[in-house]
């Protein structure tokens, strides 16, 4: 049963193709930057943002679509990726990802899998490690 693993919503996420602007206009809504990191890979800034428990990642990629509907996904937080990975395997969602995947966000890293929901949005499943 999924309400075994999943805590609630973790962060909704916002592609952007200037991240100092997106980061300046939630910041004058009351988000304070909860956490930021480069990843060299993808050549991409990445920013979380938080306002009590609302937490945005954005991150700049250059290919924000900058027009409505343009969010890119919403994460549920989980205490065990891989009894969430098992339940939407078995569950059939069309998976996204063959594998659980990492990067090295947060303290010590986060591990997180994507499915489609029915209007092709990408609902991620993500473990704060």
């Amino acid at each position: 049963m999924a309400e075994n693993f999943l805590t609630g919503i973790q962060h909704i996420g916002i592609p952007t193709n200037d991240i100092d602007a997106t980061i300046d206009f939630y910041k004058a809504l009351g988000f304070t930057i909860a956490s930021e990191t480069f990843l060299k890979e993808d050549n991409c800034k990445v920013c979380f943002l938080k306002m009590k428990n609302l937490v945005i990642e954005t991150y700049e990629n250059h290919q924000a679509v900058l027009k409505p509907g343009a969010v890119d996904h919403i994460a549920l937080d989980v205490n065990d990726i891989d009894a969430a990975f098992a339940f939407a395997k078995k569950s059939g969602f069309k998976m996204l990802d063959n594998e659980i995947s990492g990067l090295p966000f947060w303290e010590k890293g986060v591990r997180f899998f994507k499915i489609e929901g029915p209007n092709k949005e990408y609902v991620e499943f993500c473990q704060i490690l």
